[in-house]
């Protein structure tokens, strides 16, 4: 389930980092901003609510819960609301000259 339908915003993160074993597919990347929390002294809340995109004022307050998520856990306020994340919805076509410029390649032939 974790790969499956991830809910937790830095899993969505690290799941986009994978590379695309496709070369005529690329994945978009999801790039974190802001500070990252010092692991000595952790955030009040959530400990990723410095990165996160969805973090809202409860995050910075409040630890979230540990819930558990369509067959998986997720420490997360907003999880129901977070579009889960699958790593086909994330794809999308390379450039078409630079896939032409590929397939010739890996056929030894040149443009027709």
């Amino acid at each position: 389930a974790l790969f499956a339908e991830p809910r937790h915003p830095y899993t969505h993160a690290l799941l986009s980092a994978i590379p695309v074993p496709d070369l005529s597919l690329k994945r978009e990347r999801l790039v974190l901003q802001g500070d990252v929390p010092s692991a000595h002294r952790p955030p009040q809340g959530c400990r990723f609510h410095t990165r996160c995109p969805h973090a809202r004022e409860r995050c910075r307050e409040e630890e979230p819960p540990l819930a558990a998520a369509d067959g998986h856990s997720v420490a997360c306020h907003f999880w129901k609301e977070i579009e889960p994340f699958t790593s086909a919805s994330r794809l999308t076509p390379v450039n078409e000259r630079l896939t032409r410029l590929q397939a010739a390649f890996h056929t030894g032939g040149g443009s027709s």
